[in-house]
């Protein structure tokens, strides 16, 4: 832990993070704290820096996650506003994060009942949001790409992994002008695999005949549950390796 001093007090403590700009951060911080002047991203990243790390970086900027972690840290204990870093954070986070998938969710959609798809007149969605997550993906590679319609997207959580991401969920949605309502969305009881039996369910229930149903998932079972319920009229579509 590093002390904070301002003059002859000490403030506080914070963990620092193992990067070069660490120290050079936090003296800069200090000092603006000391002389009275605001504290912003400028003292971290110069302009050009702060708009690149809103796309994709190779490694997941690691560095520069530490630092701007450094400044929150910081701004709790000297009490400065950090709103700006902590937004910065959360874009480079969901980029990073989903950058992967995001370029390649479609290259991996595979047809799972059969060798060539046949003519079908409907769309449905049955995703398991618990396990796959990324939402950005599939608005780009599935939803808009596949003209999926919001009453035929089925999606269900259970309370602990609702009350975990509901708020990045809901975010995330946002962008798009949705909200979990917005569509089939059910809150299942608790339990390991309580929302695959509700969507499964959800599959069988609806006996559809000629639709493209996609099965977003990286549970083995569950697709191959979703297999064996399909029609073979159906075009049953999954994510592959």
């Amino acid at each position: 832990m590093k002390k904070i001093m301002i003059g002859d007090e000490v403030i506080g403590a914070v963990e620092m993070p193992e990067t070069p700009g660490a120290y050079t951060i936090f003296h800069a911080v200090r000092k603006a704290v000391a002389e009275k002047r605001p504290v912003t991203l400028a003292l971290l990243f110069p302009p050009e820096k702060i708009k690149a790390l809103g796309r994709y970086q190779k490694g997941g900027a690691q560095a520069e996650l530490a630092e701007l972690q450094l400044l929150i840290d910081m701004g709790k204990v000297l009490g400065f506003k950090t709103a700006e870093a902590e937004a910065l954070k959360l874009q480079i986070e969901l980029t990073n994060d989903n950058a992967h998938v995001h370029l390649n969710i479609s290259k991996r959609l595979k047809l799972l009942n059969k060798q060539r798809r046949t003519r079908t007149r409907s769309t449905y969605l049955f995703w398991d949001i618990e396990n796959f997550g990324p939402i950005g993906p599939m608005f780009t590679h599935v939803i808009e790409k596949f003209n999926v319609p919001d009453d035929r997207i089925y999606l269900a959580a259970n309370p602990d992994s609702l009350y975990l991401k509901r708020r990045e969920w809901e975010a995330e949605l946002y962008d798009y002008g949705k909200r979990l309502e917005s569509f089939n969305f059910t809150v299942v009881d608790h339990g390991k695999n309580v929302a695959d039996d509700f969507l499964l369910g959800e599959f069988e229930r609806l006996q559809l005949r000629q639709a493209d149903v996609f099965i977003m998932t990286y549970d083995r079972e569950l697709k191959e549950r979703f297999k064996a319920a399909c029609h073979g009229s159906n075009n049953l579509y999954t994510l592959g390796k």
